[in-house]
């Protein structure tokens, strides 16, 4: 083979590999992703249906909650992090920390937050017993999670911790129509 044969094959082959390294880095970022993506925090519980009389106290609103669960060995900052209803309710996370493989409970109404625990301060419920979504995004307003219950989704409160389907509400209640807004919640 002449000098010039195997220049050209080795010319070849850098345009070649160049072609394939521009490619690559031209890829649309909907290509890159379509990469399955790897769950970090999910909504692994929800009680919609606060059990008991609800009485309006924050006793009453705490029993109304949504747990998440960071499902890695790494802390996730939760900062700037949202967790919103259908109807617009949003609970926006401040400087929290959810430590690895830990999970944290959400209440409807006031307390002191912990590391276990956290607080919306409101003061009426926000998740609808009849039929509601609970969303969860990260700081970038990018879906993280999102479950859905009642009009042909899952009725009563649930937990999927384990990949079960306890019950932990009482699902689709008439109870108290006209306690604050008219709007079929509690």
């Amino acid at each position: 083979m002449s000098v010039s044969a195997v220049s050209a094959r080795r010319l070849a082959a850098a345009v070649l590999a160049a072609a394939a390294v521009t490619g690559a880095a031209a890829l649309p970022a909907s290509a890159a992703d379509a990469r399955p993506h790897r769950q970090i925090v999910k909504i692994s519980a929800v009680q919609y249906d606060a059990p008991g009389r609800y009485d309006r106290s924050a006793r009453s609103l705490n029993k109304e909650w949504i747990e998440l669960t960071n499902t890695t060995r790494q802390t996730v900052n939760l900062r700037g992090w949202t967790l919103s209803d259908e109807d617009g309710d949003s609970y926006t996370f401040r400087r929290f920390y959810l430590a690895p493989r830990a999970t944290v409970r959400i209440h409807t109404g006031e307390g002191r937050d912990t590391s276990t625990d956290l607080y919306q301060d409101r003061s009426r419920e926000v998740w609808d017993n009849r039929s509601d979504t609970a969303t969860l995004r990260n700081d970038r307003d990018r879906l993280v999670d999102e479950e859905s219950w009642g009009n042909d989704r899952r009725h009563g409160g649930w937990d999927r911790r384990d990949g079960d389907d306890r019950r932990h509400g009482h699902g689709g209640s008439d109870r108290g129509h006209d306690r604050h807004d008219g709007r079929d919640r509690h």
